[in-house]
């Protein structure tokens, strides 16, 4: 499968039903996700691998690990409504021998992974909301693939955390990530926001 084709697959998922403005849903788009897998997949952490999809929401990333031939993934979420959803896109795609969905806190999962994929909230409603993402995913992995907003304060502060959790940053995409009006403080039909992929490893 070519990136192109996954991201093509992936921006057909359906989308939160209902999102939570709390929990700061928004489908992770077709391009983001197939740009983030693939460079996880270049590097070997996908093929074969099991992998960790955190905040999995829909199951966007979590599909789009098992097309590119992981062997298992185990997406978390906390949102009984996501569940229901990605259990529809899973079913779509015939892939319910790859994917566990577990309706659960992230921070309640406790097994060992090769990888961990994820798009955390952003901290625009609760501030450092992805910080316990990182914590969880760097304690059951060695490597980690994940979404943060490209502020330079944000930036500084995920550069000094990984390192003080012991990982390095191997690298950082900077990407567009669309946003569709859903919620009642959207102004504009679309947002664009700039978030940047990270691969982090253990030191």
């Amino acid at each position: 499968m070519k990136k192109k084709h996954l991201a093509i697959t992936l921006s057909k998922l359906r989308g939160f039903k209902y999102p939570k403005i709390e929990l700061e849903q928004y489908k992770t788009p077709g391009n983001v996700a197939a740009e983030l897998l693939w460079l996880a997949h270049s590097f070997g952490d996908i093929k074969g691998q099991i992998v960790a999809d955190f905040g999995a929401g829909t199951g966007v990333l979590a599909i789009g690990a098992c097309l590119l031939g992981a062997r298992k993934v185990y997406a978390v979420e906390i949102d009984r409504d996501a569940i229901e959803v990605a259990k529809e896109n899973i079913k779509t795609l015939k892939l319910e021998g790859c994917i566990e969905l577990i309706n659960s806190s992230i921070l309640k999962f406790d097994r060992e992974v090769d990888t961990v994929v994820m798009n955390p909230p952003f901290g625009s409603q609760n501030p450092h909301a992805d910080r316990p993402f990182l914590v969880k995913a760097f304690e059951i992995s060695g490597v980690v693939y994940s979404l943060h907003l490209a502020k330079p304060e944000v930036r500084g502060f995920i550069e000094a955390f990984s390192r003080d959790q012991g990982f390095k940053i191997t690298h950082r995409i900077p990407i567009e990530f669309e946003i569709p009006a859903q919620f009642f403080f959207h102004r504009k039909r679309l947002e664009r926001i700039s978030v940047d992929i990270y691969r982090f490893e253990r030191i």
